[in-house]
């Protein structure tokens, strides 16, 4: 593990670790998990980093390794320690930073890659939901060891699964099969299906001030905003990117930002509500960018992670100056 600090960036390198996916500690400031993959996912084993920040850049608090790619991560609601990932070999992991050990829980029911997995933000739940290229969403409780639910109805492989932040027992998914789907746990089927774009839906989320607002990217290189009031067509579409857009991420901060990353190398920020809505593009990996978030403590800081073996947290300048 290689750490430096340079051109206004954090960045540690994991060689031989391709990072497919970053969060941010929801309870301590500047800690960060990364899920990684060998080999870019296509074989080897996984590893999930767990990043601490100092003055000098970012240093690596503990590691975690599993047999198979992980591809995404998600904080507890609930433990400060805990985390879950998932992996190419159809399973979630359930990690304790505060123990060495290897992981504490594993559940395997999807019979695909498992590309998506999110822990509820709503008070009072204790659910995650995990996205698969086996067609199907899962629904968990992690203190019981197999799923509670499974939703079916995507035609094509899961690549993103995203709770509601406002309304419980709601989440969003989006799918290779060119649409976003929103779902009820308690009603245990889908609620809406939008047909969001004419190619694959690689990642959505949700506005953080307003439960009606979504975002999607595909590998058409476009994002579009989606009211679920009237989803016949988008309400915001932001071009720029030039390759397909891996992930998109709402600012917890700023009501109209929003953030995404793509596999033309970039990072992009954007402001829907302004005429020109690009903020700035920011150029600082050389290969497909997959992992992206904003800070919940930090109203300027963000996190993103590469296939070229590099983790980097920055604050890039648009986000410094009133959006």
């Amino acid at each position: 593990m290689i750490a430096a600090r340079g051109g206004g960036a954090r960045t540690l390198r994991v060689p031989g670790r391709h990072g497919y996916a970053a969060e941010f500690s929801p309870y301590l400031p500047g800690r960060l998990a990364c899920a990684a993959a060998q080999h870019y996912g296509i074989a080897g084993c996984g590893t999930l980093l767990i990043l601490d920040q100092n003055e000098s850049g970012l240093r690596l608090f503990r590691s975690f390794d599993w047999n198979d790619g992980l591809f995404d991560v998600t904080w507890s609601e609930n433990n400060e320690h805990v985390l879950i990932t998932c992996s190419g070999d159809g399973s979630l992991q359930l990690w304790d930073t505060a123990k060495p050990a290897g992981p504490l829980q594993v559940y395997k029911e999807h019979t695909q890659e498992v590309y998506s997995v999110d822990w509820s933000q709503t008070r009072g739940e204790q659910f995650v939901v995990s996205g698969s290229w086996d067609q199907t969403v899962k629904l968990w409780d992690p203190v019981v060891g197999k799923s509670l639910c499974t939703f079916r109805g995507h035609e094509n492989v899961i690549y993103s699964t995203i709770w509601s932040p406002h309304i419980p027992g709601c989440f969003a998914s989006a799918s290779g099969d060119q649409t976003l789907r929103i779902w009820d746990a308690k009603a245990a089927g889908v609620r809406i299906v939008i047909p969001a774009h004419q190619a694959e839906v690689l990642s959505c989320d949700w506005c953080k001030y307003n439960e009606n607002l979504l975002v999607t990217g595909a590998v058409d290189c476009s994002l579009r905003g989606w009211d679920l009031r009237n989803v016949r067509q988008p309400v915001f579409e932001l071009l720029g990117h030039t390759y397909a857009i891996r992930r998109v991420k709402f600012s917890p901060f700023h009501a109209s930002v929003l953030a995404s990353c793509s596999y033309d190398f970039t990072v992009r920020f954007w402001n829907f509500s302004n005429p020109d809505p690009l903020l700035e593009t920011v150029e600082h990996h050389t290969e497909f960018t997959c992992g992206l978030d904003l800070s919940l403590q930090s109203p300027t800081q963000v996190a993103d992670c590469s296939w070229d073996e590099t983790i980097k947290i920055y604050d890039p300048a648009c986000l410094s100056i009133p959006a």
